[in-house]
């Protein structure tokens, strides 16, 4: 079997966001792992329009052509990790316009979470995993949440976060769970799709 492939998804796009530095961060933990391939997308480099369809792409096809080569790109990988702040208590309006906008390309695969903000994004996350879970995805139980005086170092100081020495063991359980579910659902999900092709 080959590698899964994770992509790390920079979930806003503001002028003034941190996520880029979270997600650098992730990045380049994961990369030195051997047990999975790692990829980062960013969201600006998906404008997608707020969703306007006439219905989800699992009962009918999307007609934006941005929105098409959104479902290509994520349909690529086994496994995502969302980097994620928190406005409002919730997600950012643009993560859950772009999880909106695909369906069965989101189905039977693994995500974790990267949070960051005053509470570490930790509702966010919570309510990220509910809206997951209706995508047929498996989010991980285990997630990396920045939070509270070092996330403010970190933003407003521009202090390291591999300075937090806390957050490695974090992001090392996230990633074992994380690769650990994204094999299995990849195994599973091919012995499902060659099971469909013998019946055909």
């Amino acid at each position: 079997m080959t590698k899964p492939k994770i992509a790390i998804i920079l979930s806003t796009t503001r002028a003034a966001r941190f996520g880029h530095k979270a997600g650098q961060w992730i990045y380049d933990m994961a990369k030195q792992r051997h047990d999975i391939d790692v990829e980062l997308i960013d969201l600006r480099d998906h404008p997608l329009p707020f969703f306007d369809e006439v219905a989800t792409n699992a009962w009918a096809p999307t007609q934006n052509p941005e929105g098409v080569r959104w479902q290509k790109k994520i349909a690529q990988y086994d496994g995502y990790i969302f980097v994620t702040a928190e406005y409002n208590h919730g997600v950012s309006a643009v993560l859950k316009n772009a999880l909106d906008f695909a369906y069965p390309e989101w189905n039977r695969k693994a995500a974790a979470f990267l949070g960051y903000g005053g509470v570490g994004a930790a509702r966010a996350i919570e309510q990220l995993r509910l809206i997951l879970i209706e995508l047929q995805m498996a989010p991980t139980r285990s997630a990396v949440h920045f939070a509270g005086n070092d996330f403010m170092a970190a933003l407003r100081e521009g202090k390291p976060i591999a300075d937090f020495g806390y957050l490695k063991p974090a992001a090392d359980a996230m990633l074992d769970e994380l690769a650990w579910w994204t094999s299995a659902l990849k195994v599973a999900r091919e012995a499902t799709e060659k099971k469909a092709a013998a019946a055909e």
